[in-house]
């Protein structure tokens, strides 16, 4: 990740059920505070007519080991997530903000295999303070986000192992059907695509 304008076509394949691309920033120049709400814009092409998004802002020190934090339920949880179908990208304009995109969730917009589409994803927010040598990441998976790490223990009514994302999992065969969600799922930028990530970096004193 950059803060420089994409100036040349590229694009990246995952496969719908895999655990996507992570792009990753260098190491920050100085401390930097996060702290506010998230939102991704990205162009998204399905090799079917769906494909689900799995974002995750994530920390790295400076020999690339995650860093977690506790959050209200796993003790492994990243600095923020976000979830979208693209089928159900359509978008409220006038509740919509550059900071918070508003889905309406009010029609099925399925996709055509292989044509590009504009997609814009909610992000938890956050608030944390990255030391400098610190790396920031977003990856775009195809499923929940797995802590690289050991499981944790989850309360015995909600789960026995939690990974990352708690009892919150997205793994239902009769809602993602293989044949639809696993698919190749492909991420495209360029001079006329800026895809990006908008984080709310609070100027240090």
């Amino acid at each position: 990740m950059s803060t420089a304008a994409q100036i040349s076509d590229s694009s990246v394949t995952y496969a719908g059920f895999g655990c996507g691309v992570t792009f990753l920033t260098e190491p920050l120049e100085h401390e930097v505070e996060i702290t506010g709400p998230i939102a991704a814009k990205l162009w998204v092409s399905s090799a079917t007519q769906d494909a689900d998004l799995f974002l995750v802002v994530r920390a790295f020190t400076a020999d690339l080991k995650e860093v977690t934090f506790q959050g209200a339920l796993d003790s492994h949880t990243p600095i923020a997530q976000g979830w979208l179908r693209c089928s159900h990208r359509k978008l409220d304009e006038k509740l919509t903000l550059p900071y918070r995109p508003y889905h309406t969730h009010d029609e099925e917009q399925k996709l055509v295999p292989s044509q590009v589409y504009e997609v814009d994803v909610e992000v938890w927010p956050t608030c944390i303070v990255l030391p400098q040598g610190y790396r920031l990441a977003l990856s775009v998976r195809g499923t929940d986000y797995v802590f690289p790490g050991e499981p944790a223990a989850g309360l015995a009514t909600l789960g026995k192992v939690w990974t990352g994302v708690g009892p919150f999992t997205h793994n239902d065969p009769r809602d993602r059907a293989p044949a639809v969600f696993g698919a190749d799922v492909t991420l495209h930028a360029g001079p006329h695509r800026q895809a990006h990530v908008l984080l709310p970096v609070i100027p240090m004193k």
